[in-house]
């Protein structure tokens, strides 16, 4: 698994003793549930890939008495329709606010401060390790501090529809109904796993429901718009729509360093300067995750050699995992223009066919795909992208990034063009060239 996921979930677990083929671990109180939900199959192979295969893992508290008997079958399953805790990182303190997310930000937290009020549903999107799941977990702490008793529940689509079919199987639909359905703020991470899961798109589409109707809030997130999943049902995508959608982007270099120097204080490393922070934001562009990612192995070798951590250590550590980035490469957002440009090209019209109002078929797909990419790429709004288009309104380009995403879904070549766009939209670009 990932460095940052290990650093946060289980490292901080500790082996107790080893009772009969009962392999005993303590979890701080904060993360035992989580870590016991999330982590069991990880931790029960890795243990049989040791111990033997017979050998279970007994996630229990710090004080736990050690020759307690493991949980029986009864109570495990009461510990796992347990609400699951919030880690203590992932609060609105911790979270590196830069031009990325500011808007994200903001959105969680009103909907912290007043659930059911500002934002319903809050759909949060963004490619993976850039915060949504952080905030997530930082209005679940908001509400449970200052919610003045509300009732909160986080959890995964993927968990939702794991305990859907064990209800289903167990004939126990209405207490899972009833779990999920009598609460007054409801977090549903990594919403595309809904996708192609017909009995669970519906039962989910009646929880909504059930929920919005009630005043309660909901919060979703998700690793792509609500357009680009046209795999969902049209009713549940325009639940998904009907409230706010706010996207995260990748962090810029100052949003990068703030997010290093904060885990730094928060983990009490000493560095002599600053220099070994600056190698690792410039080689790492992506996410956050990625970030923390890095500045563990970079740590994790000074702890193994005694060197110190500067940016000499951190380039040769990361070196063959991130190359450095070419000194005469321009990084910069696409714009409106070079997506047009690359667009044209690629489906062999002029800029002014695609400017223009033909409907043509091959001419009104570029187009769509134009959008799709603009919206995706530029970090323009949707406003200003109608404007690069011959001045469009905001509501066709939406409906241009909706009929994208529904053919991308299904078509493999729209696929296959539309990813080797992408691509040369990600390349850089050399000044000498330009």
């Amino acid at each position: 698994m990932p460095d940052s996921t290990f650093e946060i979930w289980l490292a901080p677990l500790r082996p107790r003793g080893l009772i009969d083929d009962t392999l005993v671990v303590t979890a701080p109180d904060e993360i035992r549930s989580w870590v016991a939900d999330r982590f069991a199959r990880v931790l029960q192979t890795c243990a049989a890939a040791v111990l033997g295969p017979r050998t279970t893992v007994d996630v229990v508290a710090p004080d736990a008495p050690l020759g307690e008997p493991p949980a029986r079958p009864a109570a495990a399953a009461a510990a796992r329709d347990a609400e699951p805790e919030f880690h203590p990182k992932l609060t609105f303190d911790q979270f590196v606010i830069g031009d990325s997310n500011r808007f994200a930000h903001a959105a969680a937290l009103a909907v912290a401060e007043m659930p059911g009020q500002a934002y319903n549903p809050l759909f949060l999107y963004g490619p993976p390790g850039l915060g949504k799941t952080h905030l997530l977990h930082a209005i679940g702490h908001y509400v449970r501090a200052h919610g003045g008793g509300l009732r909160v529940r986080s959890t995964t689509a993927e968990r939702f529809t794991n305990e859907f079919v064990a209800a289903i199987q167990a004939k126990g639909t209405e207490d899972f109904k009833a779990r999920f359905r009598d609460t007054d703020v409801l977090l549903i991470d990594d919403v595309q796993f809904l996708q192609r899961k017909a009995k669970t798109e519906e039962e989910f589409f009646h929880t909504f429901n059930a929920l919005h109707e009630t005043g309660s809030q909901l919060v979703l997130t998700c690793d792509r718009l609500p357009a680009d999943m046209a795999a969902l049902e049209a009713r549940l995508l325009e639940r998904f729509q009907a409230g706010l959608v706010a996207e995260l982007k990748a962090p810029d270099l100052a949003t990068r360093l703030a997010i290093l120097r904060k885990r730094v204080q928060h983990d009490a490393i000493e560095l002599p300067d600053e220099g070994a922070l600056h190698a690792i934001a410039h080689r790492i562009t992506t996410n956050a995750r990625a970030l923390e990612g890095a500045l563990i192995r970079v740590v994790a070798f000074h702890s193994l050699t005694g060197r110190v951590i500067d940016a000499a250590l951190a380039d040769e550590v990361l070196g063959g995992l991130y190359p450095a980035p070419r000194a005469a490469a321009r990084r910069e957002t696409p714009t409106i223009e070079r997506v047009q440009e690359l667009t044209c090209a690629a489906f062999e019209v002029s800029r002014e066919e695609l400017l223009s109002g033909a409907r043509a078929g091959p001419v009104a797909w570029a187009r769509q795909v134009a959008m799709y990419l603009a919206r995706r790429h530029t970090g323009a709004s949707l406003p200003a992208i109608g404007a690069g288009f011959g001045g469009r309104n905001h509501t066709t380009v939406m409906y241009a990034c909706r009929k994208a995403g529904e053919r991308l879904a299904t078509d493999p070549t729209a696929q296959a063009l539309v990813h080797d766009l992408e691509r040369r939209l990600a390349e850089p670009r050399d000044d000498r060239a330009n």
